[in-house]
């Protein structure tokens, strides 16, 4: 597989970014995944923290040469996460479970499927539209279904932060799904939580790439929600990939990320375990790794 990858997170105008984001790929497939901790709950970033991780080792255990059925997998990994959450909970006595957002999609033999339960988003953009994308599990989604509100509207409207679906919840997430999207060159994934998408419209974003690379743009245009957004700016995290030419022989540049005949998989993460936030402000880098190897075992010992 050819592709262009991108991932970053800014932290905003927030005291801790409770953003997570990997993925994780072998020589014919591939994973991407982002979770927006919920800033309303107690330790959103831990939730996060887990379904990311949760997701990734899924994948890992799972992917050999291909994923048997992909839907399938994102369903139960998903499951999986929520599952895993709150056993760290349960583990810890927390008065109240974490909770996330989520999305995941994966790629193989020119195609793309993808699930989520939250409203961190995934755009598929082709030819300077946005061509699919996922459809926010939120009160203002819903009014706007109804036609009681216009996307403008929707905008500005107070609940425009309300969420009916997430991991962590009392009740097990309902996870959506995509049908398979037959990949064409040129086409771009964008998977982002709500600082990013929330200031910047769709269309502004898939006209912007039709004439500019997205290696150049993303970064820009995080830059631009950001400053949009104001001193109070949320958490906001991008992934994106652009699907390449895929004949061997084509020269690669080296921006391009080329899948190629190797043993296990290559994984990078972004505010995960290595960087995870435990659960007071001021910590030793002793609390920092017990922390981390806690989220470790909570994922290990979560039932699958």
């Amino acid at each position: 597989m050819r592709f262009t990858i991108f991932q970053d997170s800014h932290i905003g105008g927030r005291k801790s970014n409770q953003d997570r984001l990997a993925y994780s790929y072998s020589k014919d497939v591939l994973l991407l995944v982002i979770a927006d901790g919920m800033g309303g709950h107690a330790r959103g970033e831990i939730a996060a923290e887990v379904a990311v991780n949760t997701m990734t080792q899924r994948f890992q255990q799972e992917a050999r040469t291909t994923l048997r059925r992909p839907r399938e997998f994102l369903e139960s990994a998903i499951h999986s996460a929520h599952r895993a959450i709150v056993a760290f909970a349960d583990q810890h006595d927390m008065l109240e479970c974490p909770r996330t957002t989520i999305v995941g999609c994966v790629v193989q033999n020119g195609k793309a499927c993808w699930a989520h339960s939250g409203d961190s988003r995934l755009y598929c953009i082709r030819g300077g539209n946005i061509a699919v994308a996922t459809a926010d599990h939120s009160r203002v989604r819903q009014l706007m279904d109804a036609g009681a509100i216009t996307e403008a509207q929707a905008a500005v409207h107070p609940d425009r932060n309300k969420i009916y679906n997430c991991l962590g919840g009392v009740l097990p997430p309902t996870v959506t799904h995509s049908e398979d999207w037959v990949l064409k060159v040129g086409d771009t994934l964008l998977l982002s939580t709500d600082g990013f998408w929330g200031p910047l419209n769709a269309n502004f974003i898939a006209a912007k790439l039709q004439r500019e690379d997205m290696l150049t743009l993303v970064p820009k245009l995080m830059e631009e929600a950001e400053r949009k957004a104001g001193p109070d700016s949320d958490n906001l995290s991008v992934i994106g990939l652009t699907w390449e030419r895929q004949e061997e022989e084509e020269p690669v540049s080296p921006s391009v990320t080329v899948t190629g005949p190797m043993e296990g998989f290559t994984t990078s993460s972004m505010n995960s375990t290595q960087q995870s936030v435990p659960f007071k402000d001021d910590i030793s880098d002793e609390e920092i790794q017990k922390a981390i190897l806690e989220i470790q075992e909570a994922i290990k010992k979560a039932p699958k």
